[in-house]
């Protein structure tokens, strides 16, 4: 298993955005049919900033699924419904919290009614 940590690794930084491309080319390498999954995690609070980083990441790397983080905050995640809609991408995650536990599968349902409720 091969974990590549981008944090920080800007959408609009060409240079950057072609080393990541250079790294999963790497990777077919040593395994060709690699890489089997490759998740983009997506900050809940980026609003529609979100989808632009998703479709550059999707160009270059071929992202496979979406997780979102910050959903416990003032976030309300609407850009999964572009992302999921104009991208095709799945939400595979959404983390609620800082630890661990609090990275769990996405569940659509549960998500809209999320939104209507009123204690936020």
């Amino acid at each position: 298993m091969l974990i590549v940590d981008t944090a920080g690794r800007l959408h609009t930084n060409h240079n950057l955005m072609e080393e990541l491309a250079k790294i999963r080319e790497v990777s077919k390498k040593v395994i060709p049919d690699a890489p089997h999954e490759v998740l983009l995690v997506l900050d809940g609070t980026t609003g529609q900033n979100a989808l632009q980083q998703a479709q550059k990441f999707r160009e270059m790397v071929d992202v496979t699924g979406v997780i979102v983080t910050k959903l416990d905050s003032t976030a309300k995640g609407g850009m999964i419904f572009a992302i999921n809609h104009d991208l095709g991408l799945p939400i595979h995650y959404v983390g609620l919290g800082e630890k661990m536990t609090d990275l769990v599968f996405f569940n659509p349902d549960y998500f809209v009614e999320s939104l209507f409720d009123e204690e936020g």
